[in-house]
């Protein structure tokens, strides 16, 4: 068993100021090599690979997928050791031998189809699937994988985490459970709600086994209680320190890392004001970015010229932009203005950016929640904005996936409730590109179209700052927010 420890003084200092909760972690003894990770988001679906959550489920090494991707986004094998395209539509992947499930069972090619199935005919889909119809079948140590359109992206797809294969015995009806059902070097063997998780070495992996004997996760949303753990050692691995916070903290212990992502304005197009093009203009005309970036982020992060930042070079190839829409004068037009807490920087860009707007003559509300407690809102177009911090890269390693998803017709993460023709066209185009150049091209002229609509406008990008105590070795430091403790981080 290992030993609970009191809360820290300094959550108690702070009990004034923060909810107690935010303060509270799992609390194990690490001195026997177990790793204390305090992670900014709670599970929000049950931890349900199907969901975002399953991100948790890759960033603790508990579960794998067919595919990986290395630096430059470019498949690798995983729990697939090769592939091939058969034709247009149809791939197939050869599974790894020798891997088993942590429920004792067989990876075999009649589980892979199996998860992939079940991921296929999900209600909702997993967000990588959007606009995507999947076959799957298995015929000896080979999965069969066949859309209805041609795609160059599958072996992309399924790198996303929100593909995982897990054992079959984590599906039951409509819910998938992880716990003790996955592949990876650590089995997840508790979860606490939204309070925290306990991850212990899976010491059946196939693979090089974890030097660590386990994780201890807590759920903190407070960005300032996560900064406070990382100084009081409570948290060996902190992640998303926010930018006020960095300044406090030992430069030695912190790492600042481009992201792809992207803090972008969202306007309701279907209902409300901003079904008018002019007044989405004006606020396009009204945001001033780098007063955001200075005050708020201190400077750390980069001006957004679009949806894409520098974390993907290759996007300040795209071509001026020209013919914007003339704005209108908002003459005291009340808009809401929401935006969530688990960002600690966004509850303040809100309050910046309600400045500008009301400078250029709209009336604002503010809403502002935990992210848990507006997405449903927020995706069912409640606001007139929205302020998101938008991975433009997190599920297939190609931006393309995230454009359908967010502004597509048929997209699952519209909150901009954006259906335009010229931008389904371009989205389409995209998406039916071959990998490479002609692919990127593909991509910035399907960002122009969702840009020349000033559905959503692009403030700024990015930096995420992860803290790691002095003791922390070889934690991954990914800009796509996928892999952070491996099979080969450890304490000193």
């Amino acid at each position: 068993m290992h030993s609970h420890k009191s809360l820290p003084a300094a959550c108690l200092g702070m009990a004034s100021v923060l909810l107690l909760s935010a303060c509270s972690f799992s609390g194990e003894d690490t001195d026997d090599g177990r790793i204390a990770l305090a992670m900014m988001q709670p599970p929000r679906s049950g931890l349900t690979p199907l969901s975002d959550d399953a991100f948790k489920l890759s960033r603790w090494s508990a579960a794998e997928t067919l595919v990986n991707l290395d630096e430059e986004g470019d498949p690798q094998p995983g729990l697939a050791t090769e592939w091939i395209q058969v034709d247009d539509t149809t791939w197939e992947f050869t599974v790894r031998d020798g891997v088993v499930f942590q429920d004792g069972t067989e990876l075999t090619a009649d589980t892979v189809a199996h998860a992939l199935s079940y991921a296929a005919a999900a209600t909702p889909k997993p967000r990588i699937l959007d606009g995507v119809e999947l076959q799957v079948s298995a015929d000896g140590d080979t999965v069969t994988v066949a859309t209805a359109e041609e795609d160059p992206l599958v072996p992309q797809r399924l790198s996303s985490p929100q593909l995982s294969i897990l054992a079959e015995s984590a599906y039951s009806g409509n819910t998938v459970d992880p716990v003790g059902t996955g592949t990876g070097p650590f089995e997840i063997v508790e979860v606490n709600g939204t309070t925290s998780a306990r991850l212990d070495r899976f010491d059946d992996y196939w693979g090089e086994l974890a030097l660590a004997t386990g994780i201890d996760v807590s759920f903190v949303p407070d960005g300032t209680a996560r900064a406070a753990a990382l100084r009081t050692g409570e948290a060996d691995i902190v992640e998303s320190i926010p930018t006020s916070q960095a300044s406090l903290l030992d430069e030695d212990t912190i790492t600042e890392v481009p992201m792809p992502r992207t803090n972008t304005l969202y306007l309701n197009t279907q209902d409300g004001p901003f079904t008018d093009p002019g007044l989405r203009a004006a606020v396009r005309e009204a945001i001033d970015a780098e007063a955001l970036v200075e005050g708020v982020y201190e400077g750390r992060a980069d001006i957004a010229e679009g949806l894409l930042g520098p974390a993907l070079p290759w996007a300040s190839e795209r071509t001026d932009r020209t013919d914007a829409t003339e704005s209108d004068e908002p003459d005291g037009i009340a808009i809401t203005l929401a935006t969530f807490t688990d960002r600690a920087e966004l509850p303040e860009v809100a309050t910046v950016l309600e400045q500008q707007l009301e400078s250029a003559g709209f009336e604002v509300e503010q809403v502002v929640r935990e992210y848990a407690n507006i997405e449903e809102d927020a995706l069912n177009g409640e606001f007139d904005a929205f302020i998101l911090s938008r991975a433009t890269v997190l599920d297939s390693g190609d931006p393309a996936a995230y454009m359908t998803s967010d502004f597509s017709c048929v997209g699952s993460f519209n909150i901009a409730q954006l259906c335009d023709e010229d931008v389904d066209e371009a989205l389409r185009a995209a998406e039916r590109a071959p990998a490479g150049d002609e692919r990127r091209a593909a991509i910035l002229e399907a960002e122009a179209a969702v840009l020349s609509t000033d559905a959503a406008i692009p403030m700024l990008h990015e930096r995420v700052i992860q803290g790691d105590a002095a003791r922390v070795q070889d934690s991954a430091k990914d800009p796509r927010e996928r892999v952070l403790v491996t099979a080969q981080t450890r304490l000193n």
